[in-house]
């Protein structure tokens, strides 16, 4: 077959009257504004970072980003409100990991389907959370802290139920035979607060989150239960280097934006491009460095085979320490 400028100029008018339709079969996003729901207080790291996450798809796309904070039941109800809004591309959820893998076997109920009802989006690591100490705690590392808790009563804090704080606390209790009191808050906030007052002898989370009381000298670092040092923490031992090599007391896990699950694929792409875009944009990089957080997001398609991957190794652990489900 030849190919002649009568055949080409065919083809080039085959396109030009494709092409409408195809635009009509996909139409523009985002025309109006985006709701971001964050599924924990004001004040901790899911919230900053849907905050100037949110920022930089307001600009790239001159829609405003609205972040809509829904606590309450360890996650559940944000997750809940955001699994039964129209899958549009306008409602999306900020949350932590743990909310859409933790939570099935802690709660009996969630109200929601992780699996049928949600799409992840995006992952953003939620870097190394620090296992902290209130100031009037004599230890300097976790062998310590395990011998303290022997002998003295101990409330550990923890941002959600089955948290990797609830997890992590509890893995101490099953190692080593302690009575380790966990209590549970709707986020990061509230539960520094208690900590400054000196209610919690102990307590892991995001470094940011608790400056405040490590300038003041309220708290003090014993570990990073981590396969990493902390950035902001560089000669803080993990909990590896010290000899805690359990699976539980090695944190894995991330921030998840996720979608209704009938989301348009092109929709949830475009968001997820566009949240990966996000680290590097000013108040992306701002917010990361104040967390200390080094690794870039995960985009759609990676983030949810490492779901897989995170449900098959956090849920056994979970379902092992025998908490009751609620």
């Amino acid at each position: 077959m030849r190919t002649t400028r009568r055949t080409l100029l065919r083809a080039g008018a085959g396109l030009a009257i494709a092409s409408p339709a195809i635009l009509r079969a996909q139409p523009a996003w985002p025309t109006k504004p985006i709701t971001i729901v964050v599924n924990f207080p004001a004040g901790g790291l899911t919230d900053g970072i849907a905050r100037a996450f949110g920022q930089h798809v307001q600009q790239a796309t001159g829609q405003q980003v609205i972040v809509d904070n829904k606590p309450g039941a360890s996650g559940n109800i944000g997750a809940a409100l955001v699994s039964r809004a129209p899958a549009d591309g306008y409602t999306f959820l900020h949350s932590v990991s743990s909310t859409l893998v933790q939570n099935r076997v802690m709660f009996k109920s969630l109200g929601f389907d992780p699996d049928k009802d949600l799409t992840v989006v995006s992952g953003t690591s939620s870097g190394v959370l620090p296992v902290v100490v209130h100031k009037s705690v004599p230890v300097s590392n976790l062998k310590e802290f395990v011998e303290y808790a022997k002998a003295n009563k101990v409330n550990f804090g923890s941002w959600a139920l089955g948290s990797s704080a609830h997890v992590f606390a509890q893995g101490m209790n099953e190692k080593f035979g302690l009575k380790i009191e966990v209590v549970t808050y709707k986020g990061e906030a509230p539960m520094w607060q208690d900590m400054g007052a000196g209610q919690l002898q102990a307590a892991m989370g995001s470094p940011q989150a608790f400056n405040a009381l490590l300038v003041k000298g309220d708290i003090k670092p014993i570990a990073a239960p981590a396969r990493v040092r902390a950035g902001r923490f560089p000669d803080l031992p993990t909990s590896i280097e010290q000899g805690f090599t359990d699976d539980m007391f090695v944190v894995r896990g991330w921030l998840a934006l996720a979608a209704p699950a009938a989301t348009p694929k092109p929709i949830v792409q475009k968001m997820s491009d566009l949240w990966v875009a996000a680290a590097d944009s000013e108040p992306g990089r701002k917010m990361m460095d104040s967390f200390g957080l080094t690794e870039k997001p995960m985009g759609h398609e990676e983030v949810m085979k490492d779901y897989e991957v995170l449900k098959a190794t956090v849920i056994p652990r979970i379902v092992a320490l025998g908490i009751t489900p609620e």
